[in-house]
């Protein structure tokens, strides 16, 4: 099996260009075994970053994560995200805190902001430093930014160098990334997350016959096209959700597949590439 390529921070630290997600995990205990085994199948598969939030399932997907990286948190890249109205210094210490301690574990490899609010970006950043020195997390980052929203943080003081990662919409059927962010992004030497990378299962054979055909040509499937897609764009990291040991096995044969001059020819003409600013979508 062909190892998951790397993508890295500014600071030269290697993550997996494959992770996993984790919306809508925790939701049903009756699924709760189930989840936290795919979790730990993609681990043995190589796909050892994760991503979560206080937000999903109210906390509940953090437990599952935590559970789930019990007795192997070292090989673990664990990122989670805070609400914009937890920004503030204060709100930040406790919401991170409340998220450890559902992680069960002592810091986050990498903490985002959800996404804008209303608390100002520059007492977010400050917040941010402050559980950078206490060793609660690693390395900051935010999600759903736009350019603009980036070029703000950029004219902050000491902004920009604190976060190292943005986390957007980003697959064949929201291409707008491509015209200006991911360009701004590898600049500055910063990844880009990428989620919901097979549009929540909507990128399918059926609904797309195109990727039916590509995948039938490399005896693959739509969602390991689309994968594999976003992987080929240099420093941007998919993170698939996957709950079944299944999916989670789908999602890693992405990795061994290369897409032909002639593959990424049809893509662009069944999926348009931006030939313009397209404001940031989200979900």
């Amino acid at each position: 099996m062909k190892a998951i390529p790397t993508a890295r921070l500014p600071g030269g630290e290697a993550v997996p260009v494959l992770g996993q997600g984790t919306y809508r995990m925790g939701e049903d205990r009756a699924h709760r075994r189930r989840e936290i085994a795919a979790l730990r199948t993609g681990f043995d598969l190589g796909m050892t970053l994760v991503d979560t939030a206080e937000m999903y399932a109210d906390g509940g997907a953090e437990r599952i994560v935590g559970e789930a990286i019990a007795g192997r948190r070292e090989e673990i890249f664990l990122v989670s995200k805070f609400y914009p109205q937890n920004g503030t210094r204060e709100r930040m210490r406790k919401a991170c805190e409340r998220s450890l301690r559902r992680l069960a574990t002592d810091r986050l490899d990498l903490y985002l902001l959800h996404w804008r609010g209303d608390v100002p970006l520059g007492e977010t950043v400050d917040g941010f430093a402050e559980l950078l020195a206490e060793g609660k997390i690693r390395y900051a980052g935010v999600s759903n930014f736009d350019v603009d929203d980036l070029g703000e943080l950029a004219r902050l003081k000491n902004g920009i160098e604190r976060i190292v990662t943005n986390e957007v919409l980003f697959n064949l059927e929201h291409r707008g990334p491509e015209w200006d962010l991911l360009p701004w992004s590898r600049r500055r030497r910063r990844p880009v997350l990428a989620y919901s990378p097979v549009e929540e299962g909507l990128l399918s054979c059926t609904a797309h016959p195109t990727l039916g055909e590509i995948a039938a040509r490399h005896g693959a499937t739509a969602a390991q096209v689309a994968i594999a897609w976003i992987i080929r764009h240099p420093g941007v990291i998919a993170i698939p959700k996957a709950s079944r040991l299944a999916h989670v096995r789908e999602n890693r044969g992405a990795v061994e597949l290369r897409l032909s001059g002639r593959d990424l020819d049809e893509l662009d003409v069944s999926f348009p590439a931006p030939t313009g600013k397209i404001p940031l979508e989200t979900r």
